[in-house]
């Protein structure tokens, strides 16, 4: 299994970034899809889930209102729209599997596949 992040980078206060997710080697239509992220000297925390189907999605209260996630299981990719982007966004950014598809779940002990994080740096 592979989820491979990409579309970070060096952005100012304000602006907007989309962040890309490529899954292969599992059927991806099966898994809820998360996005996660970890600021130095902090753990990570959830930012937003969408449901397999993409009919439901959840997002940290950090993140309602700025961020909207959507996926295509066509293309087996999730994206997270990021808009309005502030200094304390700055973080990697990970996108995750969970093989659960009753619900979508804000716990990273439920994602059982990883990608390698992508760095967002927002500037102020």
């Amino acid at each position: 299994v592979q989820l491979q992040a990409s579309g970070g980078g060096l952005v100012q206060a304000g602006g907007s970034l989309r962040l890309s997710c490529a899954a292969s080697g599992l059927t991806f239509s099966r898994y809820a899809m998360g996005w996660f992220r970890q600021a130095p000297g902090k753990e990570r925390e959830f930012v937003a889930a969408i449901s397999r189907t993409g009919g439901s999605t959840d997002y940290a209260d950090s993140a309602k209102g700025r961020f909207t996630t959507s996926r295509n299981n066509t293309k087996n990719t999730v994206v997270l729209q990021m808009n309005s982007l502030k200094p304390e966004d700055t973080a990697v950014y990970y996108c995750a599997a969970d093989p659960d598809t009753r619900i979508v779940r804000r716990g990273v002990k439920f994602y059982d596949y990883w990608g390698q994080g992508t760095v967002v740096t927002v500037s102020s």
